[in-house]
């Protein structure tokens, strides 16, 4: 499966990452390819630069975890979608 273009494609070894959110520098491991990590990254970054936006007084931690709310948020509506989506291919096979 691919998510606008990125392979989410699994390598036996780890890939290692740099990748910057809200201007600091972070190295990402994980078994995705790296383009994908840095896709993943630069969602994150876009939400806590807009999270600051609106509130610009807040520590860094607490705007990363109002990004964690609100990705789960929106995780948890598109398992639900998912779900009726699945329930209505059942019903019209």
């Amino acid at each position: 499966m691919s998510v606008k273009g990125f392979p989410r494609q699994i390598n036996n070894g780890k890939t290692r990452a740099v990748v910057k959110i809200c201007g600091d520098e972070y190295i990402i491991k994980g078994d995705a390819e790296e383009e994908y990590i840095r896709h993943l990254a630069a969602i994150v970054d876009e939400r806590m630069r807009e999270v600051q936006a609106s509130h610009p007084n807040q520590p860094r931690h607490k705007l990363a975890l109002m990004v964690a709310i609100n990705l789960a948020d929106e995780l948890e509506r598109m398992r639900d979608e998912n779900k009726e989506l699945m329930e209505l291919i059942g019903e019209v096979k």
